[in-house]
């Protein structure tokens, strides 16, 4: 592992910890210090600030760019995950949208997976404020695009917070399609306060609100509540999510479409 500069300031030193740890995987406690020339606490402190932003993962001994049921990893590990069951519900999506609808997507990597179907079915109005779907949409011919500004977060590649929300408070669509990090006893969860309350406002936005999740979304965690399933027009879920999981919430009323191949 080549040396850091001491002479670094926390945000540059913090830049060099988040990339080596994205490109090894995980890197020990002791190494970023003795690299960084800095205390064992002071690399505490930095790995709590990267993980507040969603770069990675604090385990004992170190850091892990690799995915839990609390950590779902950066925006690159994520369009890697279940990238057929995002395909396969994007699929089933899209056959929602008509010529000339407006559609919202949040800053969901299956959300980005629709987006790529979208130049088809054009002319559409596309508006998100994940900036992998703009830089996907920028110059389609068929497509509409309104970009949602606000302040960029890097490990969402998307625009959050106040500016954010009250952008999309100005805007109405006939459909939102979007994910959700966790589903957990019949409601939607996420790690971020912010991500939670931009989604909430894309939520009241749209006339039609389409939630689009995979059967790892049953298993994995998160701290803030969005909202319940029922929330939702429809709920599109891909076929190995395990009926112990979808029989709870077809008694409340949640309605479901299961894709497969």
């Amino acid at each position: 592992m080549a040396d850091g500069d001491p002479a670094l300031g926390p945000r540059e030193r913090r830049d060099q910890i988040r990339q080596l740890v994205a490109s090894e995987g995980f890197v020990r406690m002791e190494q970023l210090a003795e690299a960084h020339g800095v205390s064992l606490m002071t690399i505490h402190r930095d790995l709590d600030v990267l993980q507040s932003e969603g770069w990675l993962r604090k385990v004992r001994g170190g850091a892990t760019a690799q995915p839990s049921a609390l950590y779902h990893g950066d925006v690159r590990h994520r369009v890697q995950a279940m990238s057929e069951a995002k395909r396969l519900l994007a699929e089933e999506a899209v056959a929602l949208v008509e010529p000339g609808a407006s559609v919202m997507i949040d800053e969901s990597t299956t959300g980005l997976a629709v987006a790529g179907l979208l130049p088809a079915r054009g002319p559409v109005t596309v508006i998100s404020n994940f900036l992998a779907v703009v830089n996907l949409l920028a110059g389609e011919a068929t497509i509409d695009l309104i970009a949602l500004g606000g302040a960029y977060y890097p490990a969402y590649d998307a625009f959050l917070g106040m500016r954010t929300t009250e952008a999309i408070r100005s805007l109405h669509a006939d459909v939102l399609f979007m994910s959700t990090t966790a589903v957990t006893n019949g409601h939607c969860y996420h790690q971020s306060q912010e991500t939670v309350a931009v989604k909430r406002a894309l939520m009241e936005s749209a006339s039609k609100k389409v939630l689009l999740i995979d059967h790892t979304k049953f298993s994995k965690r998160g701290l803030h509540q969005l909202a319940p399933l029922t929330a939702f027009d429809l709920v599109i879920v891909d076929s190995d999510a395990p009926e112990s999981d979808l029989a709870p919430l077809r008694a409340a009323g949640v309605p479901l479409k299961i894709v497969s191949n």
